[in-house]
């Protein structure tokens, strides 16, 4: 179904229409959340906060970009707000005091495992450290896939802004991990 089609059906009330929306954009949108959350739970409930949010508003959506797109800021906006929440704080803290980084055996695969884990955890805490735009560009277009122009429209900046947020977040993760490999050896 045509894009304008498919809204003008949901904002007549047909609900078959706004589950295909859901089904078509679901995977993208948990995804999108969980790049900046790391964690499928909140990733799975902000996606649905998102949806929410979408069909309340989109009266709204004056189709001056493609809806993906508009869905995508949505999207962004809610995983960021989060982020900057009480919510999301005390969670961190209860999760710390878990210490997820215990050997669970002395097998080779699973300390392979937890070695992998380990990386994965210092690339999100980098990634956690960049200025927000810089995250946001870069979550975009490298866990999302989105190519420049369109990360430019999500985030309502030109193409120049995103390429510069792009250099200075890998310039940091290439510093950072440059700096994490200096104190394993």
């Amino acid at each position: 179904m045509c894009e304008k089609l498919r809204i003008k059906a949901i904002l007549e009330g047909d609900q078959r229409a706004f589950k295909e929306l859901v089904d078509d954009y679901k995977v993208i949108i948990v995804n999108t959340c969980y790049a900046f959350v790391h964690d499928k739970d909140d990733a799975e409930d902000l996606a649905q906060e998102v949806f929410i949010q979408a069909y309340e508003s989109l009266d709204k959506f004056r189709g001056e970009c493609k809806l993906s797109t508009w869905l995508y800021r949505i999207a962004v906006n809610k995983a960021i707000n989060y982020k900057k929440s009480v919510r999301y704080r005390m969670k961190r803290i209860r999760l710390e005091g878990d210490n997820p980084m215990s050997i669970p055996s002395k097998d080779e695969l699973a300390q392979e495992k937890i070695e992998k884990e380990e990386i994965i955890s210092h690339l999100h805490q980098a990634i956690n450290n960049l200025p927000e735009r810089q995250r946001t560009a870069l979550v975009l277009n490298k866990y999302e896939e989105r190519p420049y122009k369109e990360v430019a429209e999500i985030m309502g900046i030109s193409l120049a802004s995103v390429e510069s947020l792009l250099f200075r977040a890998k310039s940091y993760l290439e510093k950072y991990f440059s700096n994490y490999k200096n104190d394993l050896t």
